[in-house]
């Protein structure tokens, strides 16, 4: 499992980013997939979760209605939809995949970590 993740730039408040994460090993292997986030100074946190075929989502709060997790399994590759984006929002963006089924907000769960992203949303 290689995951590469991209999408990451700097946006004004209120903007969109669409966040990619490809496994570029195609590892069949791999079940959920998530998105965490981690800003300076404070402990890396949950953002998002999809299962394995791609039906069921999970969110944080925070995100709740504004993100959007998707992910094409023919390419292995997730996706977060970010809108109405927030200053809160800045922060390293990771890539996260699971060998176990089912929808997991804790980061010890997750087995492969994409390298992270930046995403910095100005006000």
């Amino acid at each position: 499992v290689q995951l590469q993740a991209s999408g990451g730039g700097l946006v004004q408040a209120g903007g969109s980013l669409r966040l990619s994460c490809a496994d570029s090993a195609r590892t069949s292997r791999i079940s959920s997939m998530g998105w965490f986030r981690q800003a300076p100074g404070k402990e890396r946190e949950f953002v998002a979760a999809i299962d394995r075929r791609g039906t069921r989502e999970r969110y944080a709060d925070s995100v709740k209605g504004r993100f959007t997790i998707s992910r094409d399994n023919a390419k292995t590759t997730v996706f977060l939809q970010m809108n109405s984006l927030k200053p809160e929002d800045t922060a390293v963006y990771y890539c996260a995949a699971s060998l176990a089924t089912g929808l997991y907000d804790a980061s010890s769960v997750y087995d492969y970590w994409g390298q992270g992203t930046q995403v910095t949303v100005s006000s």
